[in-house]
C-alpha cells in the first residue's frame, strides 16, 4: 500500500516537472506555471496596494488634487506591476530579450483578436495623460449625466444622478462626443422655457420672470439673469430665462424651484399660461370638445380670473413716474429692467450711509425706508412703496447726502452703475434722452453742480456754466461714452 502511494506521488511529481514546451533555454512545466500564477497574483495585489498608498497617502501629503492623484497612481501602479512581472520572469530563468521576439509575433495575433481591448487600453492611457475628463468631473454622454468616479486603463466608471453606475469603455471617451459640464468649474447656465398667453405685456413678463430669478438664492448675480423673447406660437408668447448657478449638477432641483416661483409671480400679475401648452387627456370626448372650445375665454390674459384682487407694484410702471424715464418706450424700459435687480432689506438694515458713493438708483416695491441724517441722528422723511431715490446719484455720481435704513421687510428694485453703463453703450441715444430730461430741472442741476464743485469732484474738462452742457460732459466721462 505504501509502495502504491509512493508511486502515485512520483507520477504526480513527474507530471508537474515534465517539460511541456521550451521557450528559449527555459522549459515550461505545470509546476512553473503554478508558481508563475501565484507570483502574478502577488504582483497584482502589490500593485493595487501600491496604487492606494500612493493615491490616498503620499500624493495627498504632496497637496496634489484628486484628479491628478488618480492619473499618477494608476500609471505608476501599472508600471510597478509590469516591472514585477519582468523581474519574476528573469528569476525563473526566462530570457526576456528572447521573449520580446515571441511577444512581437504574438502581438499581431493578439492585436487582431482583441482590437477593442487594445483600443480601450490605449485610450485609457490617453485619458489619464491628456485628461479631457478627471475624477470628480460632471459629464453628459448620450443623454446620461453623472460624476466620474474612477478612470481605469480599460474603462471608466460614472455615477449617475440616480445613484446607479455606468461602465464606459475608454475608446468611447476618446472617439465620442462628451459634454464636460465641470471642465473648469461646476458653474453653468440653466435655460428655462416659459409660455404666456398672447395678450400678456412682454415688458411685464420680462420684469416678473427676472424678479423670480432673483428670488431664488442659488442664482448668481454675475453673470446676471437674462430673459429672451423667443417668438410667437399659437395663443402664446415664448420666453426663455437664462440663469447661472454654481452647482450645475443640481439643475433639476433648481429648475423646479424656479418654476414654482415663476408660476406664483405670474399668477399674482394676472399673467397666465395658455392651455395649448398644457396637455390634458380626458376619457370623455364631449368634455374634451367643450374644453377645447372654451379654453380661449377661460385662460386668456386676466379675464375670468377673480382670484387676483390686487397686483404687486410693477417696476416698469414706477420707472415711468421718474421724470427722467417718463418718455421711455417699452423697449427702453425693458432694457432698464433687464439690468436691474431685486434687493431685500431686513428691518433696521442700513442700505447706505451719508457720504457713500452714489452709484445705484432704487425704487421701493414693497415695505418702507427711513431717510435720516446719521451724524445728528435726525429723521428727515419716510419713503414707502412706489417712492424712488438715488436717480441723480446714479447718473451724475453724486455722493449720498443722507443715510437710508429699512423700517420693515422691504424689497427694492435697483439699477447699478455697471448695468446702466451697459445700457448707455448699447443705446447711445439714451444718453441724450436723459440729458434732455435732466435739462428740465436746471435749478436742481445747478445746486448739484455747485455741491460737487465745493467737494472738488468736478473735472475741469467737463465743467461748464450751462448745467445741461455740464451734465452731457459728466455722463460722457462717467460712463466712457
Amino acid at each position: 500500500m505504501l509502495q502504491k502511494v509512493q508511486d502515485l506521488l512520483l507520477q504526480l511529481a513527474q507530471m508537474f516537472t515534465t517539460p511541456l514546451l521550451f521557450v528559449g533555454d527555459t522549459y515550461i512545466s505545470l509546476s512553473l506555471l503554478l508558481k508563475l500564477f501565484l507570483y502574478l497574483i502577488v504582483v497584482l495585489l502589490f500593485g493595487r496596494i501600491f496604487k492606494n498608498l500612493l493615491k490616498k497617502v503620499f500624493l495627498v501629503k504632496l497637496g496634489i488634487d484628486e484628479a491628478n492623484r488618480e492619473a499618477i497612481s494608476t500609471i505608476f501602479s501599472y508600471g510597478v506591476s509590469t516591472l514585477g512581472v519582468i523581474v519574476i520572469l528573469q528569476t525563473q530563468g526566462f530570457n526576456v530579450s528572447s521573449l520580446a521576439v515571441l511577444a512581437g509575433g504574438l502581438g499581431v495575433g493578439i492585436g487582431l483578436g482583441f482590437q477593442n481591448i487594445t483600443k480601450n487600453f490605449i485610450s485609457g492611457l490617453n485619458v489619464l495623460i491628456e485628461r479631457p475628463i478627471k475624477i470628480g468631473d460632471f459629464i453628459e454622454l448620450d443623454n446620461d449625466l453623472g460624476f466620474v468616479e474612477e478612470i481605469g486603463l480599460r474603462s471608466t466608471r460614472i455615477r449617475t444622478l440616480q445613484g446607479s453606475h455606468i461602465i464606459i469603455p475608454n475608446g468611447i471617451l476618446i472617439e465620442g462626443k462628451i459634454h464636460n459640464l465641470s471642465y473648469d468649474s461646476f458653474k453653468g447656465r440653466i435655460e428655462l422655457d416659459i409660455f404666456v398667453s398672447d395678450d400678456s405685456d412682454p415688458v411685464l413678463v420680462t420684469e416678473t420672470v427676472l424678479m423670480s430669478a432673483y428670488m431664488e438664492p442659488v442664482v448668481l448675480r454675475e453673470p446676471p439673469p437674462k430673459v429672451l423673447f423667443l417668438g410667437f406660437e399659437d395663443n402664446a408668447f415664448k420666453f426663455q430665462l437664462w440663469v447661472w448657478v454654481k452647482e450645475i449638477y443640481n439643475q433639476p432641483i433648481y429648475m423646479s424651484s424656479l418654476r414654482f416661483i415663476i408660476y406664483n409671480n405670474l399668477h399674482q400679475q394676472g399673467i397666465l399660461i395658455p392651455w395649448d401648452h398644457i396637455k390634458i387627456y380626458l376619457n370623455n370626448t364631449q368634455e374634451s370638445q367643450h374644453l377645447e372650445s372654451s379654453q380661449n375665454t377661460v385662460l386668456h390674459g386676466v379675464r375670468n380670473h377673480p382670484s387676483i384682487s390686487s397686483k404687486p407694484l410693477s417696476a416698469r410702471d414706477l420707472l415711468l413716474q421718474v421724470a427722467y424715464f417718463e418718455n421711455f418706450t417699452d423697449v427702453e424700459l425693458r432694457k432698464l429692467i433687464e439690468v436691474g435687480y431685486r434687493k431685500r432689506l431686513r428691518p433696521l438694515k442700513i442700505l447706505f450711509h451719508e457720504g457713500d458713493p452714489g452709484d445705484t438708483f432704487y425704487i421701493i416695491l414693497s415695505g418702507s425706508v427711513e431717510v435720516f441724517a446719521e451724524k445728528i441722528n435726525k429723521h428727515l422723511t419716510t419713503l414707502k412703496a412706489g417712492n424712488f431715490f438715488g436717480e441723480l446719484a446714479l447718473m451724475l455720481g453724486i455722493p449720498r447726502t443722507a443715510s437710508i435704513r429699512a423700517l420693515e421687510d422691504t424689497i427694492l428694485f435697483a439699477i447699478h452703475k455697471k448695468g446702466f453703463e451697459k445700457i448707455l453703450h448699447e443705446n447711445p441715444e439714451l444718453a441724450e434722452v436723459i440729458v434732455q430730461e435732466l435739462g428740465k430741472h436746471q435749478e436742481e442741476l445747478s445746486e448739484r453742480q455747485n455741491e460737487l464743485r465745493r467737494l472738488g469732484l468736478v473735472d475741469a474738462e467737463e465743467d461748464d456754466k450751462n448745467p445741461v452742457v455740464w451734465v452731457r460732459n459728466r455722463l460722457k466721462n462717467m460712463f466712457n461714452l
